[in-house]
């Protein structure tokens, strides 16, 4: 609960901030209190990811981008009214598509007694992978992480591409 507690206060000072700066930093906080909590679910994985790109990677990136422009926000033109109106349909829809889910916890849900016994007796049989972990990421769920191999890669390509961008712009104006 307290992990949640600070996940909640970090998003209202991200919400509520208009120094870029401060938002890339909460931002980082942000993604590190959400690899606390995906070890404390036993996603030891998730976590490293989570950290890695989260509080790593992106904290980099995002603190490359606000040295190339300014620190402070715009102030908004219109009244974020259309915007939170969207934001709470989308979190009632999420919140409805939780009321079919098991309890947190129990074992005898269908991921516990169908899908997971079949990955483990059939993993090394049918990808010849001995580690039931990489067979699944690897084999079973191939495309699903080609897919996020591809938007990951995309979008460090994208932030090349502006970075390269930008650095040209300041070699023109030097020139001239």
């Amino acid at each position: 609960m307290v992990l949640l507690t600070l996940l909640a206060a970090i998003t209202i000072g991200v919400v509520r901030a208009r120094n870029l700066f401060a938002v890339v930093v909460l931002s980082s906080i942000y993604s590190f209190l959400m690899a606390s909590v995906m070890i404390v679910l036993d996603a030891v994985d998730v976590a490293m990811t989570e950290a890695s790109v989260g509080a790593g990677i992106s904290t980099v990136l995002m603190l490359g981008v606000l040295y190339l422009t300014k620190v402070e926000e715009a102030v908004p033109a219109h009244t974020p009214v259309l915007p939170l109106i969207v934001a709470v349909v989308v979190a009632a829809a999420l919140l409805y598509g939780t009321f079919d889910l098991p309890p947190f916890g129990i074992a005898d849900t269908a991921v516990h007694s169908h899908v997971g016994p079949y990955y483990l007796s059939n993993s090394i049989e049918q990808t010849l992978v001995p580690n039931v972990v990489t067979s699944v990421l690897a084999s079973y769920r191939g495309i699903d992480t080609l897919g996020e191999t591809t938007v990951i890669f995309t979008a460090g390509i994208a932030v090349l591409l502006l970075l390269r961008g930008r650095r040209r712009d300041h070699s023109d104006s030097d020139e001239a």
